[in-house]
């Protein structure tokens, strides 16, 4: 038997708890590594105890949680490691066809009629895009290249698979900054608009009391999507993921005889997509990567986009009521809900009307312009895809 000398075991031992101590995150870990961390905390509790957007929030923070705790490259553990488990669930987000399946989700869950109802409320879908168009002149000034700034500015539209789904096109490397942005700004929607409907709007024009929407044909329904995808992918084909997805999930909920496919895209499918994607992005904000310049600007022009894009709905009203007869106006309050945060904007109108008049419910007045920022920032999208794609 040839035994170690006492040297030459101790040696070992050193030798095994130091390289051991070396693949520890204690001894990986930098001060931008617990910075993330913190971040990642802050959403779960965002999350968990404000109740803000709790969907999108855990999955994003605790991806978060994921992505930043430091290791040992060459371990194929992290999200940037070729061939690593969380690298291959990236691809949903890299290669940009998490969006389509999300966005066949909400068609399937979303009720069009109140946008059928009342047509006119579609002008105010597109107006609140003036957030994606003014926020990408902001980002070319601030020096972003003609790309980067595109996907900046998608961040307007207050919608987060458009916002992965463009930058996964138009620049990659963005891809978390974007879309931490674009969900950040959308669960803060309850703190930010609010602020801007009063900015904007009197006494007066908030206590304006709307006619009952009409009732919308089942064949109306039926009709909507497939005239509703050949319109606007004939004007923006590149847009066909996104529209295509989200009118033929609608179809399949007012066609009538595909109750299972719709029941399963809205409901089983669209929570494993959320769960994967919220995973994935949040991880992605590896410290190294995400912790730059140009992620605190990009939050910036964001902000500033969200803002524009808001702001420019409940202005759009203002202006269109100056055309409407006195019994025909519309209550300004449901213009934020021009951006396309379904239903969370439309509720936000909701809210802030029922402070000034208990009895004016707005909610399903708003939840036109709401889905028709949907199919308005998926059209923003293709318009930015086609001149800078």
């Amino acid at each position: 038997m040839i035994l170690a000398s006492d040297y030459s075991f101790g040696q070992f031992m050193s030798s095994t708890v130091e390289s051991f101590w070396k693949f520890t995150g204690f001894y990986n870990c930098e001060y931008t590594n617990l910075i993330m961390l913190a971040v990642g905390c802050f959403f779960v509790w965002l999350a968990i105890k404000k109740n803000f957007e709790p969907l999108l929030l855990v999955p994003i923070g605790f991806g978060m949680l994921l992505g930043n705790i430091p290791f040992q490259s060459g371990m194929e553990i992290g999200i940037y490691e070729e061939g690593s488990v969380l690298n291959i669930l990236y691809n949903g987000v890299e290669k940009g066809w998490y969006p389509p399946l999300i966005f066949l989700g909400i068609g399937a869950m979303t009720d069009f009629s109140a946008l059928l109802a009342n047509p006119k409320l579609m002008i105010i879908g597109a107006c609140a895009q003036f957030g994606i168009f003014g926020a990408y002149m902001l980002a070319l000034l601030c020096g972003f290249d003609p790309l980067s700034a595109g996907c900046v500015a998608i961040i307007g539209g207050a919608d987060g698979p458009t916002a992965i789904f463009t930058t996964s096109k138009l620049n990659p490397n963005l891809l978390g900054a974007v879309a931490v942005s674009a969900y950040s700004y959308m669960a803060l929607i309850p703190l930010i608009q609010p602020a801007i409907m009063r900015f904007f709007t009197t006494q007066k024009e908030r206590t304006i009391k709307m006619k009952p929407v009409r009732v919308v044909t089942q064949s109306e329904k039926i009709i909507f999507p497939i005239v509703g995808v050949m319109l606007t992918c004939f004007v923006v084909p590149s847009a066909i993921p996104l529209l295509g997805m989200l009118f033929f999930g609608n179809l399949l909920r007012e066609s009538g005889v595909t109750s299972r496919l719709a029941k399963t895209a809205s409901n089983a499918m669209t929570d494993i997509v959320t769960i994967l994607l919220g995973l994935t992005v949040g991880a992605s904000t590896q410290a190294d990567k995400f912790l730059t310049v140009d992620t605190i600007i990009i939050f910036g022009l964001g902000f500033l986009a969200f803002v524009i894009a808001s702001s420019a709905g409940v202005l759009s009203v203002k202006v269109f009521n100056l055309f409407l007869r006195p019994d025909k106006k519309i209550n300004p309050l449901i213009g934020n809900a021009g951006v396309s945060a379904v239903p969370m904007a439309a509720r936000i109108s909701n809210n802030v009307g029922l402070e000034y008049d208990p009895n004016n419910y707005l909610l399903m007045h708003a939840m036109g312009p709401n889905v028709a920022g949907v199919i308005g920032s998926a059209v923003a999208a293709g318009v930015l895809l086609s001149f800078l794609g």
